[in-house]
């Protein structure tokens, strides 16, 4: 049985998120992504988490600056999540765009998980009720030692976050958290070695993609 026309179209969008603990190097890598897939006609819906929509970003700001209780924190992201994908992330993709986001699930599990020490059991119930059966299509991990990027991040000058503030056994456990991740899902999961030059990432991440989707 043939496909619809409109089936075909659905069929071409892909989901790409970036991981990695802060000062990994993200964002110009993820500019370059958006170039690459443009340069190709296609359709790219750039977006972060949390965040990506006038409730996400607010709650981004109380996520990121005040205090709160673990679970609230988890279930926090998990609300902005929700609202990002029913306001952005799946009618693009029911539109067949390309969606490039800037963390997603994996980066509440390494951070809320991993970092701080929420039950498993609790994350799997958010993620299974938030987004059952909705996974990136490829998601890039940009790993590097804590003390690299912590070196990165204190040379921008910007005032530190919550997040950002905190000590370098808690980005270990991120990190630590990230890479189980990773050994869970190898089909989608890439782990990029970030301590390296910007160009040297730019090219792997290219030959991934292209390797991936346009092979």
């Amino acid at each position: 049985m043939r496909s619809s026309p409109l089936e075909a179209e659905v069929q071409k969008g892909r989901f790409i998120t970036f991981e990695g603990i802060d000062g990994a190097g993200k964002s110009s890598q993820i500019a370059a992504v958006v170039s690459l897939l443009g340069a190709r006609g296609l359709v790219v819906e750039q977006s972060r988490e949390p965040g990506g929509t006038r409730l996400g970003e607010s709650l981004r700001e109380l996520l990121l600056h005040e205090p709160m209780h673990l679970e609230t924190e988890a279930m926090l992201m998990f609300a902005a999540r929700r609202e990002h994908l029913a306001a952005r992330i799946e009618p693009a993709l029911l539109r067949g765009e390309w969606v490039v986001c800037d963390r997603f699930s994996d980066a509440t599990y390494a951070y809320q998980v991993g970092g701080r020490g929420l039950e498993p059991e609790k994350f799997a119930a958010l993620e299974t009720w938030v987004h059952p059966g909705l996974q990136p299509d490829l998601t890039l991990l940009f790993d590097l030692p804590p003390e690299v990027a912590a070196s990165r991040v204190a040379s921008t000058g910007a005032d530190p976050d919550r997040f950002e503030r905190e000590q370098r056994d808690f980005f270990v456990r991120v990190r630590e958290a990230y890479l189980e991740r990773a050994r869970h899902a190898p089909g989608r999961i890439c782990v990029i070695d970030a301590n390296r030059s910007p160009e040297q990432i730019r090219e792997e991440i290219e030959t991934l993609i292209k390797e991936r989707f346009f092979a």
